[in-house]
């Protein structure tokens, strides 16, 4: 921002730049920021920390009307505030314009990897994967998919045991998310299959026995018509209920799986508890050895997603029989990576990017008069767009939200 605007920074001790970065341009480090009428943050702010009548920037996730984020809509709507959601900074087709997403890929890819070797190991499987490292254990991004290569390098020579392959990593979503894992997994040597091939891949004696294999379901491959209709994605935005999750007939034959893909509460859930109960039913164990759930919705779309866990410590088990969660690797159940701050764990990189992405809007929003109505705002259309709440009241877009809110708003 122009050096006529005020800025003022909170002090951090695990802000992976140092405060003096900060003072050396220009900005104040305080606890409190007061006399701010623009507040930048990352995730939630804490309810208690909002100021009345301030604009706030951050990724709220309150846009599914979450009940568990809903005081907080509720404390902004209180206090006369202003929201914009990073997620619905968006151009004109709705691709969104700022996001972690390919960062939090890449992390939890990663770790899911970590993960895989260390639940192998558990099993008393030596194999190249026990090598990789949890992604906080790499200095940066390039060390990691260096190192993930040549461990691709060390499974393409000496194979895995054939009591594991073939190992197949199945992949939800076509977003940033998936992209950023795809961008990291294929430092491994693999290849791609089509979902029809799934079943009969155990069977093939012909593939080969020192690659990985790698399927990809967007949504038209992870839900099907229950009337046995083609799928049609303008049907589906309004009829989800006529859909039902096609992944189910195929989880027995997973690995890993993979999940990047968006889900809505209307929408049929890509593995639920009963799936995995009945996974987990047979005499012996599933292949499934790890969900790396990059989204971390929880009770999301994988319904095995029931908590989140930390950068610090990772992974937990989900018993198949109650749902209930051990953290690590050695429960009954598969290991469920689930770190609702992914890009922490590459925070140089993802700081940097995000950074980049933002700069050009800060300008905007600092100049912009807050106390205005809604439509006097000087903002561009995909700024407007990310408005949610303004001066306390849920703006046109959002006013679906009046319900969850009233719902599940008080704290």
């Amino acid at each position: 921002a122009s050096d006529v605007y005020k800025r003022q920074e909170q002090p951090s001790k695990k802000r992976i730049f140092p405060e003096k970065d900060f003072l050396a341009a220009g900005a104040e480090i305080k606890e409190a920021l007061t006399g701010c009428n623009l507040v930048f943050g990352v995730k939630e702010i804490p309810a208690e920390h909002l100021q009345p009548g301030v604009a706030y920037v951050f990724f709220s996730h309150v846009i599914k009307g979450q009940a568990g984020n809903m005081p907080l809509l509720q404390r902004l709507m209180d206090l006369g505030c202003t929201l914009l959601d990073y997620e619905r900074i968006a151009d004109e087709h709705g691709r969104r314009l700022l996001f972690f997403g390919r960062h939090a890929g890449y992390s939890g890819m990663i770790d899911t990897l970590w993960a895989l070797g260390q639940r192998l190991e558990h099993e008393s499987y030596h194999t190249p994967f026990r090598e990789i490292r949890h992604s906080l254990h790499y200095h940066t991004l390039d060390e990691a998919a260096r190192h993930i290569r040549d461990v691709g390098e060390e499974i393409r020579h000496t194979g895995l045991p054939d009591d594991l392959d073939p190992v197949v990593f199945a992949f939800t979503g076509s977003g940033n998310v998936t992209d950023g894992a795809r961008e990291i997994f294929s430092r491994l040597p693999f290849a791609r299959i089509k979902p029809a091939e799934v079943p009969r891949l155990a069977g093939d004696p012909y593939r080969p026995r020192n690659i990985l294999y790698k399927v990809s379901f967007p949504r038209s491959d992870r839900f099907t018509h229950r009337e046995g209709k083609l799928f049609n994605p303008n049907e589906f935005r309004e009829f989800p209920e006529r859909y039902r999750n096609a992944l189910e007939p195929l989880m027995k034959h997973f690995t890993v799986l993979v999940h990047g893909a968006y889900w809505d509460p209307a929408q049929p859930r890509t593995m639920t508890l009963d799936d995995l109960k009945r996974l987990w039913s047979g005499d012996a164990p599933p292949r499934l050895r790890v969900i790396g759930d990059i989204t971390c919705d929880i009770g999301g779309g994988i319904e095995a997603t029931v908590m989140p866990a930390s950068p610090g410590d990772p992974v937990y088990t989900v018993n198949p029989d109650d749902g209930a969660a051990t953290m690590g690797f050695t429960g009954p159940g598969p290991v469920v990576l689930a770190v609702d701050n992914l890009p922490c764990e590459l925070p140089v990189e993802s700081s940097q990017h995000f950074g980049d992405s933002l700069v050009r809007y800060v300008p905007l929003l600092a100049a912009c008069d807050w106390k205005l109505p809604l439509p006097d705002l000087k903002l561009p259309p995909e700024l407007r767009r990310a408005v949610v709440v303004h001066r306390g009241e849920l703006t046109p877009d959002y006013r679906y939200l009046a319900r969850p809110v009233e719902q599940f708003g008080k704290a």
